[in-house]
């Protein structure tokens, strides 16, 4: 086994950092490499790629990948190694991320239901009845012969896990997922962060459909498993379900109160909406008491998703733009052995810097202090909603009112950052 440390940092001072905890495990026996770029293109892929094309890959039969801010099981590959042997057209094994913050704030807790449903429903069931789903970027074991058969990392997207994992399945390989394998990660507090994050995940999908359309149209998998990959794979859930969401409950419902003539049934804007937000929830029962201010912050959330597909499909500049979604380390703050660590590594940057060695000095920065970040596109939108509302008030139209009531409150709270935790 051989374990590398992918560094895509710019600060030299965590270079060192991370440089010196490389260098004690080496010293206690540990096979495991520290790489740095010079040349940072590719983002994530590149990085990947970059990691991958060294002489000594070819000595190894497979690679697991996780982010930094995971800590998997001692017992990980125990668990998911198995699944190989026996298996030669098993190209990946994928864990289910569990999350260590996920009742920290109102954000998190609402992430934790969409991302229980993506586990337990959407990756369970396709790969039991399809075995493929959407690589998660983390937390998976590949067969290195799938990723060099299938092109290896590429740097055209932001999603290069579903970019890989959508070229290994046209080229016939098999994914086995783990729903009972949990690696431990976290959510980002922040809804700056979180925006981002989701801009990222719904314009790189369609960033990889534009590109992948042609060769899934001409590909030998069944006419089954091609439709799933466009339907339900490509356009439901990252195309269709945000254009539903937002041109309904944003944009026509609003409307329509200034419109006598028109009217929207009330099973389309209470009924529909709240039974597809009930399933939503299953997979994580004891969030029921969040039914509400979930379905109103998905609409929130349409905005953003839907100007992110836009982006995406018509290879607009932000569609190409990574941000590195910001996490507060609380995986380390509960280990007790982390908190050791930090102390030995504080230590050891004061006895370099004591004793004048090359290496910079890693100063204690004061904590700036934190800040809303207003968002202008969902105040305009409460703005609408509310307006809006107070004209269902005046013209008696019952469940609206409350609907619009509500879901302008809730995009007046994000919009005004006040929702999960502030960034400094």
């Amino acid at each position: 086994m051989l374990i590398q440390v992918l560094d895509d940092s710019s600060e030299e001072s965590i270079q060192y950092m991370i440089k010196a905890e490389v260098d004690s495990w080496n010293r206690k026996g540990v096979n495991i490499i520290y790489r740095h770029r010079f040349f940072r293109t590719g983002y994530k892929a590149g990085n990947l790629k970059s990691a991958m094309s060294c002489d000594y890959v070819k000595d190894y039969e497979f690679v697991v990948i996780f982010d930094a801010d995971f800590q998997p099981n001692p017992d990980f590959l125990i668990q998911t190694m198995p699944h190989f042997k026996g298996n030669p057209e098993v190209g990946l094994v994928q864990a289910r991320w569990s999350f260590i913050n996920k009742e920290e704030n109102l954000l998190t807790r609402l992430q934790n239901i969409n991302l229980c449903f993506h586990f337990e429903v959407e990756q369970q069931v396709c790969g039991l009845f399809l075995n493929f789903f959407g690589f998660n970027g983390t937390a998976g074991v590949w067969r290195i012969k799938a990723l060099e058969s299938s092109g290896g990392w590429l740097e055209r997207t932001t999603v290069e896990d579903m970019d890989i994992a959508v070229r290994a399945h046209l080229n016939g390989w098999k994914f086995v997922y783990l729903n009972d394998v949990e690696v431990p990660c976290e959510l980002p507090e922040s809804f700056e962060a979180y925006k981002k994050q989701q801009h990222r995940w719904h314009s790189g999908p369609m960033q990889l459909f534009r590109l992948c359309l042609l060769d899934i149209l001409t590909s030998q998998i069944s006419i089954w498993k091609k439709a799933n990959l466009l339907f339900l794979f490509f356009l439901l859930r990252k195309l269709i379900l945000p254009f539903y969401s937002f041109t309904l409950f944003c944009i026509i419902l609003p409307l329509t109160m200034f419109v006598p003539e028109a009217e929207l049934p009330v099973w389309v804007i209470c009924y529909v909406p709240v039974f597809m937000s009930f399933l939503n929830i299953l997979p994580a029962p004891q969030s029921f008491p969040f039914l509400i201010p979930y379905l109103l912050f998905e609409n929130t959330m349409s905005i953003t998703k839907f100007e992110a597909t836009v982006s995406g499909l018509f290879k607009l500049t932000s569609s190409y733009e990574w941000v590195v979604t910001k996490k507060t380390g609380r995986l380390s703050e509960t280990d007790p052995v982390s908190m050791a660590e930090r102390e030995t590594k504080v230590r050891l940057q004061r006895s370099v810097s004591e004793s004048s060695m090359v290496a910079p000095a890693v100063e204690e920065k004061k904590e700036k202090k934190k800040k809303n970040r207003i968002q202008k596109k969902e105040l305009v939108l409460a703005l609408l909603l509310l307006t809006a509302a107070a004209r269902s008030l005046l013209s008696k139209h019952g469940v609206h009112f409350y609907f619009l009531l509500f879901q302008g409150v809730s995009f007046l709270l994000v919009g005004l950052d006040l929702i999960g935790e502030q960034v400094g």
